[in-house]
């Protein structure tokens, strides 16, 4: 039961916002109200206001919507701010110049780590590697399994059983028992390691930044090409590397 300050038309206006996750750039208010599971004219209130104040915008030819300019204001804050984007970004800015790779920071959330700073490398040749704010899967991706090697196994297991287990690629380890493997490697290795899990052709390597009482919110990834590396290379090289950034992080936090 939710709680009495519970505001249900915020939360409506939130999913509206995030009916713009199915990838599509532009949406029909009918599409929105389905995406958002809200009836038509719940999603045409909530549309109205957030076109009004700038966190939606509409195409004047076709009527249809888009995610407004405000939105980017919200991230902004949100990093500006953030005690561990701020600490972390010079760190990973000179690693990446050191390295000559791709050098990350995701937060953990859930099942999942979300992109803060990403500091792409000239070898990139996908478009959202450049971009902050890409959701990942905890269980699939380096950072993620060095992240679930801070967890209680109870706790890794109660991940596992919330995520959506998919394959992102024909390389993608989707067998609890195979993750759970990955784990305990992370756990004995202090970092996590990904090769062709999420996107093809790339290796990265994972360390997990912990809080004061050792529990992990967030990561260092460094990735590259396999076209340049060879897997066991790249991970012996840079594993230890990751792991090393991500504990002095983990004393840098606030």
């Amino acid at each position: 039961m939710k709680s009495a300050l519970f505001v249900q038309s915020l939360e409506k206006a939130f999913k509206v916002l995030e009916a713009f996750g199915s990838g599509d750039q532009y949406l029909s208010l009918g599409e929105i109200a389905t995406l958002s599971n809200l009836d038509k004219a719940a999603a045409q209130r909530c549309v109205h206001t957030l076109v009004e104040t700038g966190y939606l915008e509409k195409d004047p030819r076709t009527a249809r919507l888009m995610l407004g300019k405000r939105c980017l204001d919200l991230t902004y804050n949100l990093l500006r701010t953030n005690p561990l984007v701020i600490a972390a970004t010079p760190v990973l800015m000179q690693l990446g110049r050191d390295i000559g790779e791709r050098v990350n920071l995701s937060l953990f959330d859930g099942t999942s780590l979300i992109y803060a700073v990403r500091t792409p490398s000239g070898d990139d040749s996908y478009f959202v590697s450049a971009l902050i704010g890409r959701r990942i899967p905890a269980f699939c991706s380096a950072g993620g399994r060095a992240t679930l090697s801070r967890l209680s196994m109870e706790e890794v297991n109660d991940i596992l059983a919330q995520s959506k287990l998919i394959r992102h690629t024909r390389e993608t380890v989707i067998e609890p028992d195979k993750i759970l493997e990955k784990v305990a490697e992370a756990r004995e290795r202090s970092f996590g390691t990904c090769v062709g899990e999420l996107m093809v052709g790339e290796v990265s390597v994972g360390g997990a930044i912990v809080d004061s009482s050792g529990r992990p919110v967030a990561a260092v990834h460094i990735a590259g090409s396999l076209r340049k590396w060879e897997a066991n290379i790249f991970e012996d090289r840079f594993g230890p590397e990751a792991a090393r950034v991500a504990e002095l992080l983990s004393n840098h936090r606030s």
